[in-house]
């Protein structure tokens, strides 16, 4: 019979990147590496749109704080506020993809480790 490698290789997280493809759909990065010249320059535009998205956010509120705003105003803060947690929303997602995926990473190691203590044989629930 044969014995399951416990190093075996397990898929890659995918990493939802911080803007969309052309034509709207979202992009994913596969690599092992988060140190990466892609997943550096996500990083770097991670907090560029949540440092945008609080600019926005003190601009618009000083248009909707003024009851003499046009309207003009009211609707450009709202696109902008718009795009902004549009934004936010998907730093928020990836950000929350990858630490499941660093949670589920450390119990794997966890369980093979465990599985090394025991013989070989993985832990019963």
């Amino acid at each position: 019979m044969e014995r399951a490698n416990s190093h075996a290789h397990t898929a890659a997280p995918l990493r939802l990147l911080p803007w969309p493809s052309p034509d709207g759909k979202p992009c994913y990065l596969v690599t092992d590496n988060n140190g990466g010249y892609l997943s550096r320059l996500a990083d770097d535009l991670e907090t560029t749109q949540l440092a945008t998205g609080t600019d926005v956010l003190g601009r618009a509120r000083q248009v909707l704080d003024d009851p003499m705003s046009p309207y003009a105003e009211i609707r450009y803060a709202g696109i902008r506020l718009a795009e902004c947690l549009t934004d936010a929303l998907r730093v928020a997602e990836s950000r929350g993809m990858r630490m499941i995926g660093a949670m589920d990473k450390e119990e794997d190691e966890g369980a093979h480790g465990e599985a090394r203590r025991n013989g070989g044989h993985e832990p019963r629930s």
